[in-house]
This record gives structure tokens, C-alpha cells and sequence, in this order.
């Protein structure tokens, strides 16, 4: 099974040399590859859980692997072997990328701020709360698929 951080290199590589793709963003792009994932394909598309943090879902792995770079561009990956996702899965993230892509961190940050697995599973103070791969299979089957 690929990781996120798997995920995550496929996003920049799409984006490519002019890359602006920042750690705030690609956690929203691999939360939404994750949740079309679940509801278009009844599994995820990396095992790593994902949090409800104050600014969004989260992957904490993926988020401390680019916490260097701040806010600011993460590079593109040096040695990413796209093969290790399935054609399905690499038209999945071709699809989620050209919704999601186009958007601002803070955009897509707003986004999730309005969709209910982060809102059922953010607690003020809290900092590590598992949005579950059942909410947001259902959430995604009846809000964003169709």
C-alpha cells in the first residue's frame, strides 16, 4: 500500500518545477485523495490515520516530513517512482488534483472546515483526534461524489 508521504510526492510532482505546494496544502490534498479513495473505492489509498487538527485534517506523519519548510514551497521529490500506485489510484489522484489543485491552503483549509469529519471530530485544546475512515467514506459517498 503507498504511504502518504507516497501520496504527497505524486502531488508535487504533478505540480511540477513552479511548485507552490506548501505542508498546509498537501495535507488537504492527501485528506481528499484519502476520502474519494474511501468512497469510490471502499479503501484507503494510505494507511497512516488522519487528524482533526485546528487548521484541518492532518496526516502527522506527512506533516513532520515538511514542517521544515513552514509555510513556505516544499520541493519536489528527488527519487519518486510513481509505479507504486495502481492506475486506478493514479487516476484518482489526477481527479483530485484537478478539483483541489487549483485552490489556496487557506482555501482548501476553509473547505474542510465546513465538511463534517473535521467538525464532528475537532476538539478546541485538543490536539490528536482520529477522524475515522467511516465518517468520512460516508461523508464523501453522499456530499462529494456524486
Amino acid at each position: 500500500m503507498p504511504s502518504s508521504i507516497d501520496v504527497a510526492n505524486y502531488f508535487l510532482c504533478l505540480e511540477g518545477e513552479s511548485s507552490e505546494i506548501s505542508n498546509l496544502k498537501i495535507q488537504k490534498l492527501a485528506y481528499y485523495a484519502q476520502g474519494f479513495s474511501l468512497a469510490l473505492h471502499g479503501q484507503p489509498l494510505f494507511s497512516e490515520p488522519i487528524e482533526a487538527w485546528m487548521h484541518g485534517p492532518v496526516v502527522p506523519d506527512l506533516y513532520r516530513r515538511f514542517s521544515r519548510y513552514g509555510s513556505g514551497a516544499i520541493p519536489l521529490p528527488n527519487d519518486f517512482n510513481p509505479s507504486v500506485f495502481s492506475p486506478e489510484q493514479q487516476h484518482l489522484l489526477n481527479e483530485v488534483f484537478d478539483v483541489y489543485g487549483q485552490f489556496s491552503a487557506w482555501k482548501l483549509r476553509q473547505l474542510t472546515h465546513e465538511e463534517t469529519p473535521w467538525r464532528n471530530n475537532f476538539e478546541e485544546g485538543e490536539f490528536s483526534r482520529t477522524i475515522p475512515q467511516q465518517e468520512m467514506e460516508a461523508y464523501f459517498k453522499e456530499h462529494l461524489v456524486n
